[in-house]
């Protein structure tokens, strides 16, 4: 994988009415490679990913940079693949004629041959007939189809970046594993990037190169996935990751992060995820963290060094947060 950044997000904060969702963020989005953002709801996932777009809503309040800024680009060099996609799609016009759209959005091609490109489109992500499907609107498409035909929609203009907003929310996991391979094979075909945002810990295994982490609207870690996965050094990390079904021993009630994420504007002093951590102590609940270096990641936390391994043990019945 190349390690050539497309993307640089410096600082970046998203505030409405002077209370900010996201809070400092700064990561990169490489060549050629999965970036999974996770975290839980209102973690300020979808906002970052739709900065990234300059989808935010008009009420958003946005400093720090993304450089370069490809919103003005949108189609072209980055796209979006919507959560819903019956939602994104006209219902009134044949797909074929919207992917006939996207083209003539930014090329100078004829009808004859942005309606070409999207029955080849169509047929690229496994549309059965695409000549004839194109011609169909997206109530006549099954689920499973109308996915397909937003991916199409996103990547017929072989942009730089794809975001894919929770394209796998709802489906159960085979589901979701076409949906993840079909992007792949988009991706491998176009060459582009892949900003993967996704709340299913799941859906980053086997999937994703990097992972971002975030909680409250901050980095809480950023690292290869792989190594992210099998040891975190974030407590939150390994809180999500202590959530999951697979990491329960046989016979014990499965780990769980108490408590809820906290509403922005009523942070608490300290980390953020203080009140929630088996981990932390006074220095968790007076000082916020800033990301550091931490086994090759990056990682927010006072005591990520004393994380033990395997840190679900920290989540397991009867641990109270400090």
């Amino acid at each position: 994988m190349e390690s050539e950044a497309l993307l640089s997000v410096r600082g970046l904060r998203i505030a409405f009415d002077g209370t900010e969702a996201v809070r400092g963020l700064s990561f990169d989005v490489r060549r050629r490679e999965v970036l999974a953002i996770v975290g839980e709801s209102g973690a300020g996932k979808s906002l970052t990913a739709r900065a990234l777009l300059g989808m935010l809503p008009r009420d958003a309040t946005v400093s720090g940079t993304i450089s370069p800024d490809l919103s003005a680009h949108r189609g072209r060099r980055i796209s979006l693949v919507p959560q819903d996609a019956l939602s994104a799609l006209s219902p009134v016009h044949p797909v074929g004629d919207q992917l006939a759209a996207a083209v003539r959005s930014v090329t100078g091609v004829s009808r004859k041959e942005a309606r070409a490109r999207a029955v080849a489109a169509l047929d690229r992500v496994g549309i059965p007939d695409a000549a004839r499907r194109a011609r169909a609107r997206p109530h006549e498409y099954s689920g499973g189809m109308r996915q397909r035909a937003v991916i199409a929609m996103a990547t017929i203009n072989a942009p730089d970046v794809v975001v894919a907003d929770e394209p796998t929310t709802a489906l159960d996991e085979e589901r979701r594993d076409q949906v993840l391979g079909l992007l792949a094979e988009q991706r491998a075909a176009t060459g582009a990037a892949l900003v993967l945002v996704t709340h299913d810990m799941d859906a980053v295994r086997g999937h994703a190169d990097r992972v971002l982490v975030l909680y409250a609207g901050r980095l809480a870690e950023l690292g290869p996935a792989r190594e992210v996965l099998a040891r975190p050094r974030a407590p939150y990390t390994a809180g999500l990751l202590a959530s999951l079904p697979q990491h329960a021993p046989p016979g014990r009630r499965l780990p769980a992060l108490r408590g809820t994420p906290p509403a922005p504007g009523t942070l608490p002093p300290g980390c953020a995820f203080a009140p929630r951590c088996p981990l932390a102590d006074r220095i968790c609940h007076t000082a916020e963290p800033e990301p550091q270096a931490a086994d090759g990641r990056l990682v927010a936390c006072h005591r990520w060094a004393e994380l033990p391994h395997p840190a679900a043990e920290l989540f397991s019945e009867g641990r109270q947060p400090a």
